[in-house]
Formats: structure tokens, C-alpha cells, sequence
């Protein structure tokens, strides 16, 4: 079985549209974040590229809560009928339309956010109710029409998930970056609650075996970047 991964610019994030094969019985679409606020046109949009209709969409879910992964959500979730998902430990952000904001760990990662931090009162992000908390257990997205798990991958933030494809690809949020002018070249997040479990986070992931990693800033990129990365490395840094 095989995922069609289709890729929606959302202002600064990408979103990910999964589309599975049919051939296990199941059908249907999973959206995988929901970009800065405002963008359901361009959500809509993205959704008639890839062929796919509003209501094929079986499930949003959120890799975290930060705005501009949540921004579009309730909209996306209104014009779906598709019920949200968020990690437990983050479904109250999503709710109030209130998230924080990560701290930096490198000396770019804390200059951008101070700058970040400046722009903020200008950032509205709706609330949207949450249909579905997930825990710390692998969440099986078969019923949705995917081959693949959802699996909690904390660091970035507290509550980060990623999704695991059976066909070895692994769509990882925040998890690493790979876009100006976050980062040069694929790699570690600039920003996290906590780098030690970004590190723990990665050799889960890559415990998969996976072959192609999918961020949310930036382009696809091989996972064996990852594991280099992540082989010695005691911290996130640049």
C-alpha cells in the first residue's frame, strides 16, 4: 500500500495531505496541520489541485499547537466536517486560540524569536474545538484510509507528533527544519521546550527506518541527514 503525500503552502508552513491507496477497504484524506490563520482559500485551493473534495477528508491532525500550525484550523475543520486532533497535552491551547511560543536554542533560534516576540500582538489565532486528544500510544490511522501511525514526539513541544508511513516516509512537524531563514540546510529545530527529548524524539522516529523526511518548514530531505545528525549530538544546534 502506498500514501499520495500532497503538499499545501499555508503562509510559512507546509501542509501535508495524505491520501491512501484503497486498496486495505478504507478510503479517504488526512489533513496533517493547518497553517497560519486566514488561509482557507489557499487551503481550498490546494485541496482542488490534488483532486481531492473537502469531504474526503477523514481526520485533521495537528503535529502541535503552535499558530502557525493551528491558525486555520477551526475553518478547516468547519468546511471538512473532518474532526480535529491534537496531542492531550496541547488540545487546551488549540481551544483557547492561545498557544505560547517556543523558546530558541541556538543563538539564531533566540535573536529570531526575540524579533518574533515583537510581531506577536498582531498574531490572531481562532480557537477551534477539539474532537479527538491523543495520548502518548501510537494512534493507528488505517481507519482513516492511511498506512502509517501517529506517534508522540515531544521536544519542540510538549505535545508533537509524528506521523510514521508504512511506506517509510516520516511527516515530522517542527521535529527539524529545512528552510530559510530558519536553517541553512536541513537539521534540528532552532526552536524547542526541550532539546534532550528532541534527541530521544528522533531516534524513535528513525527507529522506523525510515527513508525521506517531510517538515513542516521546508522541503522533503533524506532521513540518513537525521541520523548523522542525531548519531553524537548532545543538544539542538545550528
Amino acid at each position: 500500500m502506498t500514501t499520495q503525500i500532497h503538499p499545501i503552502a499555508l503562509g510559512f508552513d507546509t501542509v501535508y495531505v495524505l491520501r491512501g491507496d484503497g486498496q486495505d477497504g478504507h478510503d479517504g484524506a488526512v489533513v496533517l496541520d493547518a497553517g497560519q490563520p486566514r488561509k482557507e482559500r489557499a487551503f481550498l485551493a490546494g485541496l482542488a489541485r490534488a483532486g481531492i473534495a473537502p469531504k474526503d477528508v477523514r481526520l485533521v491532525l495537528l503535529t502541535h499547537a503552535h499558530w502557525d500550525h493551528m491558525g486555520t484550523a477551526a475553518a478547516i475543520r468547519a468546511v471538512t466536517g473532518a474532526p480535529l486532533a491534537v496531542h492531550e497535552a496541547e488540545a487546551a491551547w488549540v481551544r483557547a486560540g492561545d498557544p505560547p511560543l517556543p523558546p530558541g536554542v541556538t543563538r539564531w533560534g533566540r535573536t529570531f524569536m526575540a524579533i518574533h516576540h515583537l510581531f506577536e500582538p498582531l498574531i490572531h489565532v481562532p480557537p477551534a474545538e477539539v474532537d479527538l486528544e491523543l495520548s502518548d500510544a501510537p494512534y493507528d490511522l488505517r481507519p482513516y484510509g492511511i498506512p502509517g501511525t501517529a506517534i508522540h514526539t515531544p521536544g519542540h513541544s510538549p505535545g508533537s507528533i509524528s506521523v510514521i508511513l508504512d511506506s517509510g516516509e516520516a511527516l515530522v512537524g517542527d521535529l527539524a527544519m529545512n528552510r530559510i531563514p530558519l536553517r541553512l540546510t536541513p537539521g534540528l529545530p532552532i526552536f524547542a521546550d526541550d532539546p534532550d527529548a528532541v534527541l530521544r524524539s528522533w531516534h524513535s522516529v528513525l527507529a522506523h527506518a525510515v527513508h525521506t523526511i517531510y517538515p513542516a518548514h521546508g522541503k522533503p530531505f533524506p532521513a540518513d541527514v537525521m541520523r548523522r545528525a542525531v548519531g553524537d549530538r548532545g543538544g539542538c544546534s545550528r
